[in-house]
């Protein structure tokens, strides 16, 4: 029996206007409006409605949704290799694309580099990878049947999201990352690991320079 059968047809038109409404609609609404430097209140914002949203999704009470069993060596090892590869290109990109960006934050504003460093990975990673990893795959599987579609549409929704940032930099390495994240999660389906990979490459980014393009404004 599939995901589509599990749930009545009503069932999963209501979360294909509620999928539009968080994926498309809302952050249309911030793009517009440039509401970028608010990003943090709407992540956290999103993040309470989707913690509660997956309260009453049937998947929720029978996948665990950790799996710290997950983080072993045997599934960190090709997400280090293909993270120390991604970290060599962008660094030969910020070099080429915007060279006086390049370690400006843990050059000059070493304090926040240090903080970012500790708050990124719970306080932005974390939310993020819960919203499009384990309620999107959980949530929206009767719209999205497999696992090659839903890597798709999360990829593109969270390169959508950061669309508000307004610069193209952004949405073109979160199209890129989003799809790391999402073939991770659906082939372990544990939070723990997708979070763990994408606060190694927010790390880096910020590290590196790159987080000028996320949270510029936040940051200077």
């Amino acid at each position: 029996m599939t995901n589509r059968d599990k749930i009545s047809s009503n069932q999963c038109k209501l979360r294909l206007i509620e999928f539009l409404l968080l994926a498309l609609v809302l952050p249309t609404i911030l793009i517009v409006e440039q509401w970028g430097r608010y990003m943090f209140f709407f992540l956290w914002a999103a993040t309470i409605y989707c913690l509660i949203a997956y309260y009453f999704t049937k998947s929720s009470k029978t996948v665990p949704v950790w799996r710290w069993s997950e983080v072993t060596w045997v599934h960190l090892r090709p997400i280090l290799i293909r993270f120390g590869i991604s970290s060599v290109l962008l660094l030969i990109f910020i070099s080429m694309y915007d060279p006086e960006r390049r370690f400006d934050l843990i050059t000059h504003r070493t304090d926040m580099w240090a903080r970012l460093m500790l708050l990124y990975p719970v306080l932005s990673a974390l939310p993020q990878e819960f919203i499009f990893c384990t309620f999107f795959f959980a949530r929206y599987s009767c719209i999205f049947n497999n696992h090659r579609k839903m890597m798709a549409a999360s990829s593109i929704i969270f390169a959508y999201v950061h669309v508000l940032f307004i610069n193209p930099v952004a949405p073109l390495l979160t199209i890129i990352a989003g799809y790391f994240f999402a073939s991770t999660f659906a082939k372990h389906k544990s939070l723990a690991l997708v979070t763990i990979e994408h606060a190694l490459y927010g790390n880096m980014v910020f590290t590196l320079g790159l987080g000028w393009y996320f949270w510029g404004r936040a940051l200077h």
